[in-house]
């Protein structure tokens, strides 16, 4: 006779997933610790149509939330943010100058310099990221300086009479001291930096180190490269001609001479009143210094919100389920959402817990910012019975790597061994801090009022039966537990058999 029910199911009924209110298997990838981010993404993506030509039509393969989005869109502002320094130096440089020809030589040590850079980072095995990139902007400005001083000097001897191949061998020794000190200071501001430990420590460092790479190529290439294109690019007094840019230049500079001169003389001629503005000035940074405020990171807005489902702890799956697709309901409802994924159980996560994540719109099409709408997203959920949905911005730098339903966290510890005490106290302690104004989503992870039955064994019937205490624990795990018994093994795959009564 039968002697059980055979059914084709999942091994696991209790995890479930959503994507925008559909059921769906979610699968979350993970770089390799050292595999760079973009690389990895792009090879998944070119997977894809090989997946999906694997899977029968019915079952679609889709991409509902990609990290590299944000991270893209920064690296492309950063590299036009260093093109447009670029081009901003070289025009500084060249309103100043006044020549075509003077201003090539300084605005040629920026891509050397940048070039030498690349290859010292080469060498360290540094990328091009947001910190780098962030330096080598930075650089640009630094770069110059000394290509800068070099170029004065020399065009000081050829005003003087001497041709440019000796005024460029002239100069360049007077000044080559100079220009070492100039670099070496600025390298020395970095040296904090490159020796602070901790989390800052560990993100600056990079950016620290490529900005004392651009330097010292920068160092290199105003003693070398620069004298030599003196010598090949520049004139001498007798064959120069200044043009109509340099007499307009050289007009709204004396004008500005003027200016300072009178200013400089009021200044002369009230040095009280000038101390006063001085020592106010140092008092309103300081007192500026204090009332700002301050923080680890800046919040960032990159379209992506990550929301903990917590529900009453003696709720079942199926319960916890229809919550989930509630909220989730409830979350794509809202205009500036665009995708949302929800799953509940598997992993570390209780029945009475939940995970979504949110992809919010472009900012050009949401209007609003991120911390907008998880505002207005809460006034929605609040009207969710049973169940609290806690949302907070996804930051490209994350710091910590424990799940929480709030930015901060902190931990509650006795001092002594009295765990009952703790558990006493905890509560007390949550429903102070949900009172205080500048506090939301005040949440614990204590949980110990879930439903639960002690079974004793009446170990003198049990062995009177000759029952082992091994047998009892093995038929209740069958019965409420998830056992498998054998594998069924097919030419494709394979199937697990799982025991349940």
């Amino acid at each position: 006779r039968d002697v059980a029910e055979v059914e084709e199911s999942v091994e696991d009924i209790r995890t479930a997933g959503l994507a925008n209110s559909k059921r769906a298997v979610l699968i979350v990838l993970y770089r390799q610790p050292g595999a760079n981010m973009i690389e990895t993404v792009d090879r998944v993506y070119a997977l894809l149509p090989e997946l999906q030509a694997a899977i029968p039509p019915a079952i679609g393969l889709t991409v509902v939330l990609d990290r590299t989005t944000s991270i893209r869109a920064s690296f492309r502002d950063v590299k036009f943010t260093l093109a447009i320094a670029t081009v901003l130096v070289v025009l500084v440089v060249f309103v100043f100058l006044r020549s075509v020809r003077a201003t090539v030589i300084p605005s040629v040590a920026i891509p050397l310099s940048l070039f030498g850079t690349f290859g010292g980072m080469y060498l360290l095995g540094y990328s091009l990221d947001n910190l780098s990139l962030m330096a080598l902007t930075i650089s640009t400005v630094f770069v110059v300086d000394d290509a800068i001083v070099v170029l004065e000097n020399l065009t000081r001897y050829l005003e003087a009479g001497d041709s440019p191949v000796t005024a460029a061998l002239r100069g360049a020794r007077e000044v080559g001291f100079t220009v070492l000190s100039m670099s070496t200071s600025l390298v020395a501001v970095f040296i904090p930096i490159l020796l602070m430990g901790g989390l800052v420590g560990r993100l600056f460092r990079e950016f620290a180190v490529t900005l004392t790479l651009a330097i010292g190529v920068s160092l290199l290439v105003s003693l070398s490269t620069t004298p030599m294109m003196c010598a090949v690019l520049l004139r001498s007094r007798e064959d120069s001609r200044h043009g109509r840019v340099y007499r307009i230049g050289e007009r709204a500079f004396g004008a500005l001479l003027r200016v300072y001169e009178v200013t400089l003389g009021w200044v002369l001629r009230h040095p009280r009143t000038t101390l006063a503005i001085t020592l106010g000035t140092i008092g309103l940074n300081a007192y500026l210094f204090v009332i700002v405020p301050k923080g680890f990171f800046p919040q960032q807005d990159v379209g992506r919100i990550v929301g903990n489902i917590q529900a009453e702890q003696d709720i079942s799956f199926p319960a916890m389920h229809r919550k989930m697709a509630e909220f989730a309901d409830t979350v794509l409802t809202d205009p500036a959402v665009n995708n949302v994924v929800a799953f509940t159980g598997g992993g570390g996560n209780t029945t009475n817990s939940g995970r979504v994540f949110i992809v919010l719109k472009p900012l050009d099409e949401r209007k609003i910012s991120v911390d907008q709408a998880i505002s207005r997203l809460r006034g929605k959920l609040a009207h969710v019975p049973g169940a609290t949905l806690y949302l907070q911005a996804v930051q490209d730098l994350r710091i910590g790597g424990r799940q929480s339903n709030a930015q901060y966290q902190y931990t509650l510890q006795s001092l002594g061994s009295d765990l009952a005490e703790l558990n006493t106290v905890a509560p007390r302690m949550l429903a102070k801090l949900r009172t205080l104004p500048g506090l939301r989503d005040v949440s614990t992870d204590q949980q110990n009022r879930g439903l639960q039955a002690s079974l004793v064994i009446d170990r003198d019937t049990a062995s009177r039966l000759g029952i082992l205490a091994q047998a009892v624990d093995d038929t209740l795990y069958d019965a409420f537990g998830q056992r498998q018994v054998s594998t069924i093994f097919t030419q494709l795959n394979q199937y697990r058999v799982v025991l349940e009564v």
